[in-house]
C-alpha cells in the first residue's frame, strides 16, 4: 500500500530546500535562491511555507549593514523529511 506523500515536500522547490538544510543544517537565502536556481520571490514564498508548517526556522539580521535571511531545518522538518523519503521509497520498491 503506498503511503501518502506530505504534500508540503512535495513541491519541487520545497523539497530542494529541505535537501539542502537536511546536510548543511542552515544557509543563508542567497545560498539557497543559486543552488535552486530560483527567483528570490518564489523562493521566499516556498521558505515561508516551510516556515508555516514548522519545518524551518527563519532568522532574519543585518550582516554588514544589509539584510540577511538564515534558514535552518528544524527537528520537526527533519522527521517530516525522513518520512517523506521513506513513503516515497515505497512507491519505488525500494523501502
Amino acid at each position: 500500500m503506498f503511503k501518502d506523500l506530505d504534500p508540503i515536500l512535495h513541491s519541487q522547490l520545497r523539497l530542494a530546500v529541505m535537501s539542502i538544510l537536511i546536510s548543511v543544517k542552515e544557509a543563508e537565502f542567497t545560498f539557497l535562491k543559486e543552488k535552486t536556481n530560483s527567483t528570490a520571490g518564489n523562493l521566499s514564498v516556498q521558505i515561508q511555507k516551510l516556515k508555516e508548517a514548522g519545518y524551518i526556522d527563519v532568522t532574519k539580521q543585518f550582516k554588514d549593514n544589509y539584510p540577511q535571511t538564515i534558514c535552518k531545518i528544524t527537528k520537526q522538518g527533519i522527521k517530516a523529511f525522513e518520512i517523506y523519503v521513506t513513503s516515497l521509497q515505497s512507491y519505488l520498491g525500494t523501502g
